[in-house]
């Protein structure tokens, strides 16, 4: 899957990408690298983040409803308004991130 010039796929080296608003429902992202990474308002829904590295990524209003975001590294993100409904978190570092609604 290509996305603003991207492609989409596990283990994908996404440092500092520019994915704003993409449309990633259902995604599978598994071990990606998406540190620094902007995705504010974008559809993660169903998506596989499972072990993917988020680290300080702009994550401002993300649907990440239902996704899998086991062992992710959420360390430093912005999470401001984002949708964590459903969203599976185990094990995921959530340290020094940013959850305010």
């Amino acid at each position: 899957m290509e996305v603003n010039g991207y492609t989409i796929k596990p283990r994908a080296d996404l440092l500092k990408a520019k994915l704003a608003g993409a449309k990633l429902a259902g995604a599978d992202l598994t071990g990606a690298n998406l540190a620094l990474a902007n995705l504010r308002g974008a559809n993660l829904t169903l998506a596989h983040l499972r072990g993917a590295n988020l680290r300080g990524g702009n994550l401002t209003d993300v649907d990440f409803t239902n996704a899998n975001l086991t062992n992710a590294n959420l360390t430093g993100a912005n999470l401001t308004g984002a949708n964590l409904t459903n969203a599976n978190l185990t094990n995921a570092n959530l340290t020094l991130a940013h959850l305010n609604r």
